[in-house]
């Protein structure tokens, strides 16, 4: 059973994800600053096949001996999944520094050191698949997200190069790009917001969790095998 590690599971995309890779025969390792009820129930139904280790990415430090622990306890990684990520909505003007540091430790560093640890067990068995959630606010823009869509942008340009990095050894880097998706998040738009983002879509609804982590599931599978270095992006088509 191939090992994959998902940040940001205890809910929305990031526990999607961890389903949909159940589903397809992967140990799923998740982690988060907390254990959610949601995920604490999936991992009972999946004893041998799901665990969790709680770990605040803002924790820089702590990620070498988290990676460790993990390891030690199941085996060596194949797949990663940098989902976590920190979105703090407001004009950079008035955004405290704090805030962009913090968005900025999440959103690349936590991801950068995360794969730098991945990969020695992923080159050491010589293969291995790194996915990093992006968004397309990395290309679109959005006021009150400029923080936010310079790491997600950042986060891509990662992608690219540690492509290229690793794929002697066998690993490909992908990005994954999701537009406004059905989650509890956007459940509260109404009216003439949701249909102004619903007018950008062709197919005239939002991608749902499902689609995204249905690709995530794709990108770790074996027809996926020559891709690497690309941005997929799953946004019902806004951005066409």
């Amino acid at each position: 059973m191939k090992n994959v590690l998902v940040t940001g599971a205890s809910r929305g995309l990031g526990l999607g994800i961890a389903r949909r890779l159940l589903t397809n025969g992967f140990r799923v390792i998740t982690t988060a600053r907390s254990l959610s009820p949601v995920l604490d129930a999936l991992i009972e139904q999946n004893p041998d096949a799901c665990a969790f280790y709680a770990h605040d990415l803002n924790d820089i430090d702590g990620l070498p001996g988290f990676v460790t622990k993990a390891t030690k306890a199941h085996g060596a990684l194949y797949g990663l999944v940098n989902n976590a990520a920190i979105g703090l909505d407001g004009v950079l003007a008035t955004l405290h520094n704090t805030d962009i540091e913090r968005m900025i430790r999440v959103n690349n560093l936590a991801p950068m050191v995360l794969a730098k640890y991945s990969l020695r067990s992923m080159m050491v068995k010589g293969q291995g698949r790194i996915i990093n959630i992006s968004s397309i606010i990395a290309s679109t823009g959005f006021s009150g997200l400029s923080v936010y869509g310079a790491t997600k942008a950042a986060l891509e340009g990662f992608t690219r190069s540690l492509a290229r990095e690793v794929g002697r050894a066998g690993i490909t880097v992908n990005a994954v790009a999701p537009g406004y998706m059905e989650t509890d998040m956007t459940a509260a738009l109404q009216g003439e917001k949701l249909q102004s983002i619903l007018r950008r879509s062709p197919l005239h609804r939002l991608a749902s969790i499902e689609d995204v982590a249905g690709w995530v599931a794709y990108l770790l599978g074996p027809d996926a095998a020559s891709i690497t270095g690309t941005v997929l992006t799953i946004d019902a088509g806004s951005t066409a």
